[in-house]
């Protein structure tokens, strides 16, 4: 008789947005050693979901009851003062505050286009172009942009805590490489970078610097509503130096609808399984799959802090709030500890 694996609990396709994988985390399990299926289990054998970057979604689930997340910060630094490893999952609040753009919600255009209309591989295959100008911007701007005291905070506490033989890692969303400016080390970059380039023939991934990345995009992406598309053949725009490719080149970030690195994943499964402590800042918690990461931490009982401007759908799950812009909050929740030997 072969062996099947059996579902308690098989969610609906229209429910996957409205149920928290952590929620049905004991409801998912295999006839093989009766393992629990964890939600990054389940993003990989069960549903392929949330392997995948997905659109921002409004959650329409209700947390669970809980007590009102703390925001005593002498509480929380008893637990940061004891953590051996501490996991920091980073959004575009962080960079925000950094001035970079973050192209969400109201007033967040390129143009006439927010990201997701043009961070596709539809929308690279119909205008490389287009896409092209758009990403050659968002290098552009960079070039002005400095890491923020929440940036040089992470860095900072990373360094020092290294050497008293504990570890912080960064889990970030972010692709403008800010984290690896100020100075963090350890540092796992979920949807990619903007300075990394892909080969659509070879496949080849490359670090990329050059300002600007090929001479044809130089002094285009100006957002302006009114500014015309610059049409640039496709000869023209970024290409492949490996000997004898030549092919044509594409941002090194995850888009909408495409699978994230399944390396890196399997990575961060590791250092969240691991760690004693867990931050979340700056993030809306509302873009799978980073979204499900701090509550699957929480719920095995690891204090989880929330950094953040505002509430979000995930506040009800953790131990700890606080409100506010990350470059004020966050450095005195990561200063040196009165325990900690220098």
């Amino acid at each position: 008789m072969s062996k099947r694996r059996t579902q308690k609990y098989i969610p609906n396709p229209s429910d996957s947005f409205g149920l928290p994988l952590f929620l049905v985390k004991k409801q998912l399990l295999t006839v093989q050693g009766r393992d629990i299926v964890t939600p990054f289990r389940a993003a990989h054998v069960s549903w392929g979901l949330t392997s995948h970057l997905c659109r921002p979604v409004r959650l329409t689930w209700r947390a669970p009851d809980m007590t009102r997340p703390s925001s005593n910060l002498a509480e929380f630094r008893k637990e940061f003062a004891k953590a051996k490893n501490i996991a920091i999952i980073t959004g575009a609040g962080v960079s925000a505050e950094s001035g970079v753009p973050t192209f969400r919600g109201q007033g967040g255009y390129w143009r006439k286009w927010q990201a997701q209309d043009l961070a596709t591989p539809s929308a690279f295959s119909r205008d490389p172009s287009l896409v092209w100008e758009f990403y050659h911007y968002r290098r552009e701007v960079m070039q002005s942009k400095l890491p923020n005291p929440a940036h040089l905070a992470i860095a900072e506490c990373e360094s020092r805590l290294s050497k008293q033989g504990r570890s912080v890692v960064v889990i970030t969303q972010n692709i403008d490489e800010l984290h690896h400016r100020s100075g963090s080390k350890h540092v796992y970059e979920i949807h990619g970078s903007l300075f990394k380039t892909r080969c659509m023939s070879c496949g080849e991934v490359k670090a990329n610097h050059k300002s600007p990345i090929c001479p044809a995009l130089e002094g285009k992406g100006e957002p302006d509503p009114i500014a015309k598309d610059a049409r640039i053949p496709v000869e023209h725009l970024p290409r492949c130096e490996r000997r004898g490719c030549n092919g044509l080149l594409r941002p090194h970030v995850v888009w909408f609808g495409e699978t994230l690195d399944a390396d890196i994943l399997t990575s961060v499964e590791q250092e969240l399984e691991k760690c004693d402590l867990c931050l979340v800042v700056g993030t809306s918690s509302i873009v799978y799959p980073a979204a499900m990461f701090a509550p699957q931490v929480a719920a095995r009982g690891v204090p989880v802090a929330e950094f953040n401007m505002e509430c979000t759908p995930a506040t009800k799950n953790f131990m700890y709030h606080f409100e506010g812009p990350c470059g004020i909050t966050l450095p005195p929740a990561l200063a040196v500890h009165e325990t900690e030997v220098i």
